[in-house]
Parts: structure tokens; C-alpha cells; sequence
């Protein structure tokens, strides 16, 4: 096991012995202590190591992580796994706007609550938030899973692809061309298995499905004012 103390080693030097691991794979098992909020931690890793940080954690924790497993022991602020594009992140707080942002694989567990733009333009992520998300999350999110336990704010899914949403508390209103959709046996099936993956103990069945209504996806000009 390898361990960093960041008071007294720099945040630079972190993330380059990350990257060389995936040259040497010498170390799978790395520990982070006092991270007081540091940004940038973890970013670029492109090895299939397991990176536990203790503390909170500031702007695009383990952004663009391939591979890795990272665990965050705190909260973290914007733009956490932001264009991660494989492997998992994990927080066991909350986190601030734009979790999982344009992100295109892996899986995203956020314990606590995630702010506004939660998943905006996710392209295949599947993200699960065990607490509430803010506004306009999943704004143009393109593929993947989007998983909320609690609530959801205003204009959930505004110009959705086909990114699929599922919320088990009440939506304050959903964005343009979002609407509410059946929960069929696959996607109660596909649901049960992220939330148990999650470690969250949910049902499928207490959750509803949004998705788009597809009209957005070629230009009408009936419906110029909607663009």
C-alpha cells in the first residue's frame, strides 16, 4: 500500500506517481490522507489501482479516471469524474455541481446529495446519487443511467438523448422533451442490479422512468420556439 500525506507532499507529485503506475503497476493500493479539499486529485489515472482518499475534495476529483477505483471519504466539489471514461468513483458525502459531467463509462456512486447540473451531457456513465440532485441535471445527457434515491429539481433532463433517468422521490418540474415513461421488466431489472452494484438497499419498484420524448432530435419548424 502506498500512502500520500498531502501536508506534506504536493498534489503534482500525487497524480505523476499515479501516472507512472500505469507504466509500472508496482503499487494497486494507494491512500491519501489529509486532502483538505485539494482540487485536481486523482485526475488522469489510467491504471486498474484502488485510490482511497481521506477527507473532502475540491474541483474535478478522479476527472477523466479510466480504470481505477476511487473512493472519496468526504465530500467533493464541482466537476467530480468529470469525463471519466471507465473504473468507479465513490463518495461517501455529497457533492457539489456538475457531478459525472460528459463522462462516457464507469460508474459514479455519490452517498449523499449531488448539486445542479448532476450528469449534464453524460454520454454513457451510469451514475447513482443516494440523496437528492439540483437542477437542470442530465441536461443533454446522451447515454447511460442516471439513478436518483431522493428528489430531483427543476427541469430534470432538458434536451434529453437517450440517457435514462430514474427517480424515486418527487420531480420539480422536467426540462424540454423530458417526460415520464413505463417501467418495463428490463428496466426494473437493469435498475435493481445498479442499486444493489451501488450498495443501496432500494427497490426497482419504488422508482418511475423519464426519458425523451424524441421531438427535439430533427428540426421542426412547428416547433421553433422550443430550440
Amino acid at each position: 500500500m502506498k500512502t500520500f500525506d498531502l501536508i506534506q507532499t504536493a498534489v503534482r507529485d500525487l497524480n505523476q506517481a499515479l501516472h507512472d503506475a500505469t507504466q509500472t503497476a508496482a503499487e494497486r493500493e494507494w491512500v491519501v490522507t489529509h486532502s483538505n479539499g485539494a482540487h485536481n486529485l486523482a485526475v488522469g489515472v489510467n491504471a486498474a489501482v484502488s485510490v482511497d482518499i481521506h477527507g473532502h475534495a475540491g474541483y474535478y476529483c478522479a476527472g477523466m479516471n479510466q480504470h481505477a477505483a476511487i473512493t472519496v471519504h468526504g465530500n467533493v466539489g464541482v466537476g467530480c469524474a468529470e469525463n471519466m471514461m471507465s473504473g468507479s468513483v465513490r463518495v461517501k458525502g455529497s457533492a457539489s455541481q456538475a457531478a459525472g459531467a460528459t463522462a462516457h463509462g464507469g460508474l459514479l456512486v455519490i452517498e449523499g446529495d449531488a448539486g445542479a447540473r448532476c450528469g449534464i451531457s453524460m454520454k454513457g456513465v451510469d451514475i447513482v446519487v443516494g440523496g437528492s440532485i439540483g437542477h437542470m441535471s442530465c441536461f443533454m445527457g446522451q447515454a447511460g443511467r442516471l439513478v436518483v434515491c431522493g428528489d430531483a429539481g427543476e427541469a430534470l433532463g432538458d434536451s434529453l438523448y437517450e440517457t435514462r433517468i430514474y427517480v424515486k422521490g418527487s420531480v420539480a418540474s422536467l426540462g424540454s422533451d423530458c417526460i415520464e415513461k413505463e417501467m418495463r421488466a428490463e428496466h426494473l431489472a437493469e435498475l435493481q442490479e445498479l442499486l444493489d452494484t451501488a450498495g443501496f438497499a432500494e427497490r426497482a419498484v419504488d422508482f418511475k422512468r423519464y426519458g425523451s420524448a424524441r421531438q427535439l432530435y430533427n428540426f421542426k419548424v412547428d416547433n421553433a420556439s422550443a430550440y
